[in-house]
């Protein structure tokens, strides 16, 4: 009898998971979207132009910025490429990434990568407004006040075009990706044509480390090679969700030659890589400026463009990422509704346009804190789904498969996962400590959503059995002790490590407090306490409510 019911619990995920394959969602339409329209969309999602890196110049030296710029695609990028593909054509479902993290790992971890990747994007769109912005003050003279009503005005123009639907959301993406590819190539040729110094000299700046200047610059680095995945969130409103993992491989190689070539014509053009900024600074519009002034102006409004340009289409990707943890009952219910036109989650567009018209008026370096950690901590939890996926289901259609055995495929995930705990230490105490408070943001917010909105229990029961003594899934306690565990683990290391390799200087300036360093310190020391009790309680707690094989699984 006990395994007659084995059986049929297996026959009836069988059959569920045959069906996730094309998932009705209620409320979405369906949309004819080219290769190409999708190729310009990825290319705003993850680029738009190389701005950005103008800060990663001066902080890590303009030669090791070159040779990241040129590794990273091969470590972090092209690996994440070839995943999302991968993925992405296996289960083109809407929600993207957060499905295929639920699909391999389960809810708990679904909802982490789901959430943390969802509010990076949240996040993100407001580096994109605030850059916008400093490049458009950069020619027109603006107050604070008169600066805050431009960004405004952008962020409602386009919340607009998201309402719309994202067939006006990639329309805008070509028109603009294609300005933005001819100003930066004028860059290039106008850069190789003027050489006239090494951009690769000096390597690092000359009162820092190789590895201080690898961790200066790599958060910023891998935040300009980030993006592949977030296309998937909305696979479940193209007709031929196939075409995403055709754009994502082209895609890949265009981006790195948007970002590699320009910077280094560039700086052999300018050189002084000191003085290269963001806000206030030397830029790539500088180098066309300096030969032919009227198109240097011309190229700082594109820039304006181009970031509004990817603001435009994270608003898409990061209103689906709710509107699916919404529909699993992990998030308000709101977050689901439609418009009956045009078939848009308006409410959590407009949510996003939002918190982007509050959040525009903290500065970039601040923002990017808060950022880096939550989306690279969702990459770890993709690559290794990719992983678990290829050995819990070896016959899953994929009609894109990386071509790698299970092995190679770990093998082209590890590097990747190297990188993104190396950034959580060598970024920096702020970010460390920033980071590790947007992270603990995840395990609240499902125990909040879950409990009050019943996730994947409410829609499936059978399948997704509630534990009834705390109103989770069944062993979430442990789950949650796993996760306080490592950040335990993860505060220790910090606490010996950042003393010994960071320099506290750096952030008296940049903070304007002598001593802020060691407030940081006492700030991580106090976490990772809260943690290690936090991990105490949790196993106790899960002993006692979680039933004894699951404990013990």
């Amino acid at each position: 009898m006990i395994v007659l019911k084995v059986y049929r619990l297996q026959t009836q995920i069988r059959k569920r998971r045959e069906t996730m394959s094309s998932p009705v969602h209620s409320g979405l339409k369906k949309h004819r979207i080219s290769v190409s329209t999708v190729v310009f969309m990825i290319f705003c999602l993850c680029a738009a132009g190389a701005y950005g890196i103008e800060d990663m110049i001066p902080q890590a030296g303009p030669g090791l910025t070159l040779v990241m710029l040129i590794v990273l695609p091969f470590l972090w990028s092209t690996p994440m490429g070839l995943v999302a593909s991968e993925l992405g054509s296996a289960i083109p479902e809407e929600g993207g990434f957060y499905k295929w993290v639920q699909r391999a790992c389960g809810e708990f971890w679904g909802f982490q990568a789901g959430w943390w990747r969802t509010v990076s994007i949240y996040v993100d769109n407001t580096i994109y407004v605030v850059l916008a912005g400093a490049y458009f003050s950069s020619v027109v003279h603006l107050s604070p006040l008169q600066e805050y009503a431009f960004k405004a005005s952008m962020i409602i123009v386009f919340t607009y075009i998201n309402i719309r639907g994202i067939k006006d959301v990639g329309f805008a993406s070509t028109a603009i990706s294609m300005l933005v590819m001819l100003a930066f190539a004028l860059v290039a040729v106008i850069g190789f044509a003027t050489w006239h110094s090494n951009p690769f000299e000096p390597f690092v700046p000359p009162d820092q480390s190789l590895v201080q200047s690898i961790g200066a610059g790599l958060a910023i680095g891998i935040w300009m090679y980030s993006g592949y995945e977030s296309m998937s969130t909305m696979a479940g409103e193209i007709q031929n969700p196939q075409v995403i993992p055709k754009a994502t491989l082209i895609t890949v190689p265009l981006i790195m030659a948007v970002y590699i070539l320009p910077t280094m014509g560039g700086l052999a053009s300018l050189g002084s890589w000191n003085q290269w900024a963001s806000e206030g600074g030397l830029s790539y519009s500088d180098v066309v400026s300096n030969h032919f002034p009227i198109l240097g102006v011309l190229f700082v409004l594109v820039a304006v463009l181009a970031n509004f340009s990817v603001f435009n289409t994270y608003i898409a990707s990061g209103s689906r990422g709710f509107f699916a943890l919404a529909e699993d009952n992990l998030a308000p219910k709101a977050l689901v509704k439609c418009s009956k036109d045009r078939g848009v989650p308006y409410i959590a567009v407009l949510s996003l346009g939002a918190f982007s018209l509050l959040a525009c008026t903290f500065p970039f370096q601040v923002i990017v804190v808060v950022d880096v950690m939550l989306f690279v901590s969702a990459y770890v939890l993709i690559f290794i789904s990719a992983c678990i996926l290829r050995v819990k289901e070896p016959d899953l259609e994929r009609p894109f498969r990386i071509p790698l055995g299970t092995k190679g495929l770990i093998a082209m995930c590890v590097p990747p996962i190297i990188i993104a705990l190396l950034a959580l230490f060598i970024s920096g105490a702020d970010y460390f400590l920033g980071g590790m408070l947007a992270l603990v943001s995840g395990p609240v917010a499902y125990f909040i959503f879950k409990r009050k909105y019943g996730g994947l229990s409410k829609k499936d029961p059978a399948l997704h059995p509630a534990n009834p003594k705390t109103g989770l899934a069944m062993g979430d306690t442990k789950r949650m002790a796993w996760m306080s565990g490592l950040l335990t683990i993860a505060g220790i290391i910090a606490l010996f490590f950042l003393p010994w390799y960071d320099d506290p200087q750096p952030y008296a300036k940049v903070y304007g407090s002598e001593g802020f360093f060691d407030t940081l310190m006492d700030g991580i020391r106090w976490l990772t306490m809260a943690f290690g009790l936090l991990t105490v309680a949790m196993v106790i707690i899960a002993r006692r409510v979680e039933p004894g094989a699951i404990y013990r699984g």
